[in-house]
């Protein structure tokens, strides 16, 4: 009887170390789905601030406006809340990310968990990187009229 406990709890253990291990997965994912609803705000902030700037700046152009800065200045301060939320959404996750890979790495030095898989590249936080680009070029774009948005 006390051979078969100790098999028992051999299996107990590794298999709540490979749930502890799959934890790790499912909180990584967790992560890239805050990152992905920051960047649905933030793509809506930027996207709705460039085009409240560009209608009323073609507006001016036509005639129809003799003035359109105030709502420019909003369009453009619309897309800076948008980068800015972006960045710092990217901060917060390049921070929650190290922070989980040194607590995996202490778990496994510890062998309360077995079997590492890789973190891959997320491609969540590649699109936020893409689409911070994307916001900087319309704000060089709205305020110095160059670029691929001018």
């Amino acid at each position: 009887m006390g051979d078969h406990q100790v098999t028992g709890g051999a299996a107990s253990i590794e298999l709540s170390s490979r749930r502890t291990g799959m934890s790790f997965q499912r909180t990584r994912m967790s992560a890239d789905r805050t990152l992905m609803s920051v960047i649905r705000t933030s793509l809506s902030l930027i996207s709705f601030g460039f085009t409240i700037a560009q209608v009323f700046e073609k507006l001016r152009d036509a005639g129809t406006l003799s003035r359109a800065e105030a709502p420019r200045n909003f369009g453009l301060a619309l897309v800076f809340l948008g980068v800015a939320l972006l960045v710092m959404g990217i901060i917060y996750h390049l921070h929650f990310m190290r922070a989980l890979r040194e607590e995996r790495k202490a778990m496994s030095a510890e062998d309360l968990i077995r079997g590492e898989s890789p973190f891959p590249p997320s491609m969540t936080l590649i699109t936020a990187l893409i689409l911070l680009l994307i916001g900087f070029a319309a704000i060089v774009s709205m305020v110095f009229h160059i670029g691929p948005f001018g």
